[in-house]
């Protein structure tokens, strides 16, 4: 099954479009996935995101499978090692 998309039109500057075909083709993509790929790393994710790598039992340090608070995190130094919390 795959992840619904919508589709978008955007304008871009030709020289910019012929920069993306150019990287798209290196990258061994079709300019779709260069561009969703590239707007994925660029936007980052939506606090809360359960980082892949955590696995539950660091999850129920708080005590649910819920992630922990900013707060928590920012006070408990094994919390915020862990998931690379940074405070800015």
């Amino acid at each position: 099954m795959s992840t619904p998309r919508v589709s978008t039109i955007i304008r871009l500057k030709p020289e910019l479009l012929d920069r993306a075909k150019l990287q798209a083709r290196r990258s061994h993509l079709s300019l779709n996935a260069y561009v969703e790929r590239e707007l994925e790393q660029a936007c980052g994710p939506v606090w809360p995101v359960f980082p892949q790598h955590i696995s539950d039992e660091i999850l129920r340090v708080n005590g649910t499978l819920k992630m922990p608070s900013p707060e928590k995190i920012a006070a408990n130094p094994r919390l915020k090692h862990i998931l690379a919390y940074d405070e800015d």
